[in-house]
C-alpha cells in the first residue's frame, strides 16, 4: 500500500455548469474537481500573476496548462501560456488576460482539474486526496475518527485522524502510514482504513 504525493490536500467535489464552453467540455466538467493551487496578486503590468501550487513538486502543476478556474460559482476553463520561477515561487500568464485591471479579477482563484486526469496508480498505492475523509478503526473495531490531512515526514507520510460525533474520544492522532505493519487495509469502496494501533499509544 504506497501513497503517491502529487497534492498536499485540497481536495473538493462539485458539479456544476460552466458558460461559453463546447458541450465537450461541459460534459468533462462534471467530474471531481481535484485543486492543484491558486492564483495570487498581479504581478507587473502586463497582466501576470503570482501562483500558489499544491502540487508535490510544485512544479507538477504545469503538466496541466489547462485548468479549470471556479469563477462567479461557474467553472471557466484557463490556460497557463507562459511560467517563471523566482525565488519566491511562480508566476504566470493566462492567456487572453493581457490587461493588468482585467487580470486582477482573477486574484484567489483557485485552479483545478478532474480528478480522471490524474496517472493511473499501481494497485494498492493512494493520492493523498483518496485517503481524506476516511474513517480509521484498529484491529480492536475502535473507531478513531476520519482522516482529515496527511504529513510528509523524512522517514514516511502520516495520517491526521480527527475525531468525529462516533469516534471513541476527542484526540486527534498522528498516525504513521507504514504498509503491513500499521496500515492492515485499505477500503476504497467503503471508506476506511484498517489500522494496527492501540487507542493509547503516544498518550
Amino acid at each position: 500500500m504506497h501513497l503517491r504525493l502529487p497534492l498536499k490536500s485540497n481536495f473538493f467535489t462539485e458539479k456544476v455548469g460552466i458558460s461559453n464552453s463546447s458541450e465537450r467540455e461541459s460534459e468533462a466538467l462534471n467530474h471531481e474537481k481535484l485543486v492543484l493551487g491558486q492564483l495570487g496578486k498581479l504581478h507587473g503590468i502586463k497582466g501576470w500573476l503570482r501562483l500558489s501550487s499544491f502540487t508535490n513538486p510544485p512544479e507538477n502543476i504545469f503538466e496541466y496548462p489547462t485548468l479549470l478556474a471556479e469563477i462567479d460559482n461557474r467553472w471557466q476553463v484557463l490556460e497557463i501560456d507562459e511560467y517563471r520561477q523566482q525565488s519566491n515561487g511562480f508566476v504566470v500568464h493566462i492567456k487572453g488576460y493581457d490587461e493588468p485591471e482585467i487580470t486582477r479579477q482573477l486574484s484567489g482563484i483557485r485552479l483545478a482539474i478532474n480528478s480522471q486526469l490524474l496517472p493511473k496508480l499501481d494497485e494498492d498505492s493512494y493520492y493523498w486526496y483518496e485517503l481524506e475523509g476516511m474513517k480509521v478503526v484498529n484491529l480492536q473495531g475502535e473507531n478513531f475518527g476520519q482522516v482529515s490531512s496527511l504529513l510528509e515526514t523524512g522517514a514516511n507520510d502520516v495520517l491526521v485522524v480527527k475525531p468525529t460525533a462516533d469516534s471513541i474520544d476527542a484526540r486527534e492522532r498522528l498516525i504513521p502510514y507504514v504498509a503491513d505493519s500499521v496500515i492492515d487495509h485499505i477500503d476504497s469502496e467503503k471508506r476506511f482504513i484498517r489500522v494496527n494501533w492501540e487507542a493509547d499509544y503516544l498518550e
